[in-house]
């Protein structure tokens, strides 16, 4: 009896360990808030596959589409915190939280930080037809027109939205914002002639400036992108330091999910990261690989909340 009663101590207190060992054991599912063949989803196949392979289970991808994104992430904080249901969040994380009123969760205490995956920087470009070359040109002839020249987005309250309204306080000019249902429709007026300006991601507006229909000004990156090597930065063109305003990629996790868990995971987004024809697939989409500890994106998550809150509280949107 004695003998039952100190193995079953012995297993009881090798059972954390065990379980740690044998992690993860089934599949696990990573929510997505976009539909199926965008870019977010096809990012969170291509790091799903690697991810898997790295842990020895599949990633299985399960889109949650609506709701600015509120939707995939309000389901992800009801999920049972055991490292089987993971998020592939964008900005939208905070910024869901911070433009609509249903969002009940808080991205910062509700979940875990797991890994900041990748990004893909944003482009500031004008339309053929805007008398100016550069980043300065622009600022010259903004502050010479106040509230004439404008700028599309693919709605109220998007990442492009956003970056336009702070590109325009660091440059001290009045651009008016024009939103669009859509970044097609945007797309198509700038090159158009019929709207000024748009400031959005890399991969977006490459075939417009390949194909010569809007002219780049300066990149939202902290290095020029081998894509655009004759683009500069918004920091070099205008002596802002540190500038940068990206599409980004992360992933999350129910809070409470067990610290193994995450570092395991977080090791094999790492890992995957480093593997050479993931990094070409990358960055022949332009994007930029960032990888790193569970604790930096904590921080960077935090720091993005704070940015983008002070630039919809100067915007003066109300959460709808």
């Amino acid at each position: 009896m004695k003998f039952l009663c100190a193995l079953a101590l012995s297993i009881a207190t090798l059972s954390p360990a065990l379980a740690a060992d044998v992690y993860p054991s089934k599949p696990i599912t990573m929510i997505t808030a976009f539909p199926a063949g965008g870019p977010t989803d096809t990012n969170a196949r291509i790091l799903g596959r690697g991810i898997g392979e790295q842990l020895g289970q599949p990633i299985v991808i399960d889109a949650k589409p609506g709701g600015g994104s509120t939707i995939a992430s309000a389901y992800v904080t009801q999920a049972k915190p055991d490292g089987y249901t993971i998020l592939y969040n964008t900005s939208s994380l905070l910024l869901g939280k911070l433009l609509y009123r249903s969002a009940k969760f808080d991205p910062l205490t509700d979940f875990v930080p797991v890994a900041r995956t990748v990004g893909v920087p944003l482009v500031v470009a004008v339309n053929l037809s805007v008398p100016v070359n550069n980043l300065k040109e622009l600022q010259d002839l903004a502050k010479s027109k106040p509230g004439v020249l404008n700028y599309a987005s693919s709605g109220t309250g998007t990442i492009d939205h956003l970056a336009g309204a702070l590109l325009s306080k660091e440059l001290g000019i009045d651009i008016v914002h024009v939103p669009y249902k859509g970044t097609a429709p945007a797309l198509i007026d700038v090159a158009g002639g019929r709207i000024d300006v748009m400031v959005t991601t890399l991969n977006t507006l490459l075939p417009y400036i390949k194909d010569k229909r809007m002219k780049p000004l300066a990149i939202a990156s902290l290095n020029r992108s081998p894509l655009l090597p004759d683009v500069p930065t918004v920091a070099e063109s205008m002596n802002l330091s540190g500038f940068e305003i990206t599409a980004w990629n992360g992933i999350v996790a129910p809070a409470g999910t067990p610290p193994e868990a995450v570092a395991r995971i977080n090791a094999a987004v790492n890992k995957t990261l480093q593997d050479k024809s993931v990094m070409k697939q990358f960055h022949d989409s332009g994007a930029e690989i960032y990888g790193g500890s569970s604790e930096n994106y904590g921080a960077y998550l935090k720091s993005e909340l704070n940015r983008w809150q002070t630039v919809i509280n100067d915007v003066g949107i109300q959460p709808q």
